[in-house]
């Protein structure tokens, strides 16, 4: 970070370190919608990017909103513990494996694919994040850098996801994981090409214990309540969509293909156990939802879970603030159980 950079952290993990009444004065008054209560965090700290005049992602040009993403997730990552870490080629793709302390070998591995609506997100940008699930859970994680559009339109996310998870199956004595306990992973974006690669496994008889979907993106044809409840201001925005849909989507006809819209998938047989997560203040969480009641309704498997007072994105939130870390630590440790 630059000098001016740690300042900022600095000044940000103050405001979000006072206590709830002070916050409280400083947000204003609580945002309440369908008896949910956004946490005093998020709406202070979303009144402080407005009075910053901080951008939003998708009125910048996109290598520009890209630098800015990077910077803003290390404002609120902060600098996370990590047993060990290293970068490394996972096929044709760059990867990233955070082996948490003390982690014995073979041990359980989730492959993570990060969020940004596809055309957003790197490494970089999801490092906070990927650590805090390593260390807190026990289980090494290998974060991929897919491609992105609109560099690259679909399918090629999803073609690198799968084919980095084929990757790993293979060489997995290499990663230091045990085959048997295999998890895939990821947020937003990342959640929709977690779960495409859960379902590739499922039908190629791939090893695959376990699937961690965050806030997942499963049906881009939108049209969900959240989508028009939550899509104003609260990070994620309608513009922002669109923008996704604009750039990632290569033809009219993909936005109803399964690789793109997990939803609109048959569940196949031995589809592995899943973990879903949605947030309160979230455009993408009726999708998420209907998605886990998909699997539940197939025989999968399925617990969901939904933080009522986050807005999406909240999983970036681990270096300041309460809410946000301490839901991390809800997760990290369903991940633990449910492989270690």
């Amino acid at each position: 970070m630059t000098v001016l950079q740690r300042a900022e952290a600095l000044a940000l993990k103050t405001v979000l370190a006072l206590p709830q009444p002070i916050q409280r004065l400083a947000a204003g008054r609580a945002l309440v919608r369908e008896g949910q209560t956004l946490a005093t965090e998020h709406q202070l700290t979303m009144r402080l990017m407005r009075m910053s005049g901080e951008p939003s992602l998708e009125s910048l040009p996109i290598p520009e909103a890209r630098r800015l993403l990077r910077r803003q997730t290390r404002l609120a990552g902060g600098d996370q513990p990590i047993g060990a870490v290293r970068d490394l080629p996972v096929g044709d793709r760059n990867g990233r494996l955070y082996v948490p302390t003390g982690a014995t070998s073979p041990g359980p591995l989730m492959v993570f694919f990060h969020g940004g609506g596809f055309i957003y997100g790197d490494l970089d940008t999801h490092d906070p994040a990927c650590r805090f699930f390593a260390e807190h859970s026990g289980v090494r994680v290998l974060s991929v850098d897919y491609r992105l559009a609109p560099e690259h339109p679909f399918p090629a996310a999803h073609d690198d996801c799968v084919a980095s998870y084929r990757w790993v199956v293979e060489h997995a004595e290499s990663l230091g994981a045990d085959s048997a306990r295999l998890a895939v992973g990821g947020d937003s974006a990342g959640g929709a090409l977690a779960a495409t690669t859960a379902l590739a496994a499922a039908r190629e008889d791939l090893p695959l214990a376990f699937q961690l979907l965050i806030y997942p993106m499963t049906d881009l044809r939108g049209g969900s309540d959240s989508r028009q409840a939550f899509n104003r201001r609260l990070i994620i925005t309608q513009e922002f969509m669109d923008l996704s849909d604009e750039c990632y989507l290569a033809t009219a006809a993909d936005i109803t293909d399964p690789r793109a819209s997990p939803l609109l998938n048959d569940v196949p047989d031995g589809l592995a156990p899943a973990y879903v997560v949605t947030a309160g203040f979230d455009p993408l969480r009726d999708e998420g939802e209907a998605y886990a009641r998909m699997l539940a309704d197939a025989g999968v498997p399925i617990e969901l879970r939904r933080f009522p007072e986050h807005i999406h994105g909240f999983i970036h939130v681990v270096g300041v603030g309460r809410s946000g870390r301490a839901s991390m630590v809800e997760i990290a440790d369903r991940l633990r159980a449910a492989l270690v």
